[in-house]
């Protein structure tokens, strides 16, 4: 993630010891004036006690996944706000319960941050950009696309439904007993988009686990039931191989 302060550019990156080779040297971040890097010691002292630990989070599959992971973003996000105090903070949309916990940080704590959050960085065949890609195999890495292309068919599906005003009936709230639905909005049931990423996803045999499907609220990450034009957020975390990879879709009307 990346922040902004007039001509001040700063970074905290994760992972400390591929921050100048991985980044610098494969040039993936322009540097305005400064980079920011600070080490364990700078963010942890060694008598550290206080964490930001955000009510939830722990709940949605990423958290279940992952435990104590939002609380370790939510705390070193904070203390990167207060230190280097930005006008305007980007985070990616890879990472989408992340970018909704930030989102909530901010408005939570009366932070004057505009978070902006951009599109997520694909390889030309779809794959998210991730650090994790270089532990593929050249076989994983060549049907590694089947994630992204997983998502799309739900997408699509949804496009579909709402965009092409197709019924189907799968769908809520179908003609019931020939009573008149003019004006009435379609719903499609979760679990139908769910079924359509893991059917794209088993199809292929080098994912090995499909650790979670889910379809949230855009706003707030919170599992919801059916999905209307209000659109969601499809997120799922598998494994090619033995690496754990994660990606999620938009779904919107206009």
């Amino acid at each position: 993630f990346f922040f902004s302060f007039h001509l001040i550019f700063s970074l905290f990156h994760l992972f400390s010891k591929l921050l100048y080779t991985h980044l610098l040297a494969r040039a993936c971040v322009q540097i305005k004036d400064h980079l920011f890097a600070p080490n364990k010691e700078l963010m942890y002292g060694k008598n550290h006690m206080t964490f930001v630990d955000p009510i939830g989070f722990d709940d949605i599959p990423e958290g279940v996944s992952r435990p104590g992971h939002f609380r370790g973003v939510a705390t070193v996000v904070t203390k990167l706000f207060n230190i280097v105090q930005p006008t305007n903070a980007y985070f990616g949309q890879k990472d989408a319960a992340q970018c909704t916990l930030i989102r909530r940080i901010v408005d939570d704590l009366n932070m004057d941050v505009n978070v902006q959050v951009l599109d997520t960085i694909r390889e030309t065949d779809g794959l998210a950009m991730s650090s994790r890609n270089a532990y593929l195999t050249p076989k994983e890495r060549m049907i590694s696309p089947v994630v992204y292309k997983s998502l799309c068919a739900a997408k699509n599906f949804y496009h579909m439904i709402f965009l092409g005003s197709v019924s189907s009936s799968s769908m809520e709230e179908e003609e019931d007993d020939g009573k008149e639905t003019e004006g009435k909005e379609f719903s499609i049931p979760s679990n139908t988009l769910r079924d359509i990423v893991e059917e794209v996803l088993r199809s292929e045999p080098l994912v090995t686990d499909i650790q979670y499907v889910s379809v949230d609220d855009r706003e707030t990450m919170r599992p919801i039931d059916v999905v209307g034009k209000d659109g969601a957020v499809i997120s799922l975390a598998c494994k090619v191989g033995s690496v754990r990879l994660i990606d999620n879709i938009v779904l919107k009307i206009g």
